[in-house]
């Protein structure tokens, strides 16, 4: 029965993003749904893009194991990530009339500043995309009762999300996101109801995690704790600003004050809603004690599996049906954002540059043709990772943070900011944190500080290079 409900799900959400495709006329409608969403569907968008299966899934599971301060990136980095692109970036974004984040350090800088941004930005999505294939596939793994091995249900979830994805663009992300956030609403509130009475109560569950130290929110330890603690806050507050799910989001809407509320409204909701899994995998932990044994395991991935295992073994159908429906629509809001972002961002500043004659209808073509490619990259890159999604992330964002956020943020407030700094910045915080990485991984500096310092550094030093005088040619009249 609850197989049977999870397929006739799939079939609307499926449906729902192939209607969408009626409305995809040009690149501009699949690229940012014609910047006509209205405030509740892009409130709706930035809520559902955020609240991915790492939330539900891998925070929770984190939570349990870490407590609050193990949580410190997701979700209190993300959400301050969305404050700050309401506060100082939407209106930019907005006003400029751009289709990607990469044609703005096209058009501040230079086509070699947006190539190489790109790039980066492109790069930093095979982790955040990856963790939503392997969510879901583990979601397949679990209703299959192992069946399906975790490797064949990530297989599965990257023709699902491609399928309803390819055809309408933004315009599917947008539509099956309002659908999708209002299961994930419902669903989760439900669900951690009935096990939040199971495990005693809610006040019971919130005394437990507090007893055991899992409220504490800031770290225990001197300088490299704390240094560690702020890198994990900032690689997902900063490094996720210059990122085309977030300039999708923001240029979509229909107006500027919309696009701004948007952000506000959805990071709100976001917030207060991200605690609800972790209510429910610590209940988990209160009902059966024996899912911590979960934290033992050599494969990290295994730690979230205390939500879907519990949901399977110990709740009624309707919990089951419930739980699975709002699991399935996070995951899938967030994976074809996932999937969108960088293939428009490819698109159009990596290889249209190289064909500026390209038409309309060719372009589109192409888009669709990345996007199975970049799906594909995101599938071994799912496969072949023994991470957490909730590491996957994090690590993603890393990229960006030394790399694009100070020719962004320069860029925007900074008048002298020039080609020469953009491009300094992205070589020196690249390459100062890979070293870093490579050579010291645990330091006191976390790697990601030392390439955000060199990248701040980059953009300094080469915006305060004089530029070469060109003499000027002598007037030669006519004799």
């Amino acid at each position: 029965m609850l197989i049977a409900w999870v397929v006739a799900y799939l079939v609307i959400t499926i449906g729902i993003g192939l209607w969408a495709a009626k409305r995809v006329h040009n690149s501009k409608d699949y690229l940012v749904a014609g910047r006509k969403l209205p405030l509740y569907m892009s409130a709706a968008t930035v809520f559902a893009t955020w609240f991915g299966a790492e939330t539900v899934l891998s925070v929770s599971a984190t939570f349990t194991r870490d407590g609050l301060g193990g949580v410190v990136a997701d979700p209190f980095g993300s959400s301050f990530c969305l404050v700050f692109v309401a506060a100082f970036f939407a209106a930019a974004f907005y006003r400029m009339d751009l289709l990607t984040i990469g044609d703005f350090y096209h058009k501040r800088y230079s086509k070699t500043v947006e190539v190489a941004t790109s790039v980066a930005i492109c790069i930093s999505y095979l982790g955040w995309t990856a963790a939503q294939l392997t969510a879901l596939g583990l979601a397949f793994s679990v209703l299959s009762g192992g069946v399906l091995s975790l490797e064949a249900g990530i297989y599965l979830s990257a023709v699902i999300v491609l399928g309803y994805t390819i055809w309408g663009g933004m315009w599917s992300v947008a539509l099956t996101d309002l659908f999708q956030s209002v299961v994930i609403l419902v669903g989760l509130a439900a669900v951690a109801w009935l096990v939040g009475d199971m495990a005693g109560g809610s006040s019971r569950v919130i005394a437990a995690a507090y007893d055991a130290g899992k409220l504490d929110f800031f770290p225990k330890g001197g300088t490299k704790e704390w240094l560690w603690f702020a890198a994990a806050w900032a690689t997902m507050a900063i490094g996720s600003i210059p990122q085309q799910d977030v300039f999708q989001r923001v240029t979509s809407a229909k107006n500027e004050k919309t696009a701004i509320a948007g952000c506000l409204i959805g990071g709100g909701v976001y917030f207060a809603f991200a605690f609800v899994p972790m209510f429910i995998a610590y209940a988990a932990l209160t009902i059966d004690p024996r899912y911590a044994g979960l934290f033992a395991s050599d494969d990290a991935r295994e730690i979230q599996r205390i939500l879907p295992d519990l949901i399977l073994n110990r709740t009624p159908m309707w919990a089951q049906v419930f739980f699975f429906g709002a699991l399935l629509s996070a995951i899938l809001s967030t994976a074809s954002g996932a999937l969108m972002a960088p293939t428009a961002l490819f698109t159009e500043n990596v290889v249209r540059p190289f064909a500026p004659r390209m038409g309309d209808r060719q372009f589109l073509l192409l888009l669709r043709v990345v996007l199975v490619t970049f799906t594909l990259a995101a599938l071994l890159f799912g496969l072949n990772s023994r991470s957490t999604m909730y590491e996957m992330v994090q690590n993603a964002y890393k990229v960006t943070l030394v790399s694009c956020i100070v020719p962004l943020a320069g860029g925007i407030y900074w008048k002298r900011a020039n080609n020469a700094g953009a491009i300094l910045s992205v070589v020196f915080g690249l390459f100062a944190w890979g070293v870093a990485e490579a050579f010291a991984a645990e330091a006191t500096m976390p790697p990601q500080f030392v390439g955000l310092a060199f990248s701040l550094f980059g953009m300094v030093a080469g915006s305060f290079v004089p530029r070469p005088i060109v003499a000027a040619h002598p007037h030669h009249g006519r004799n």
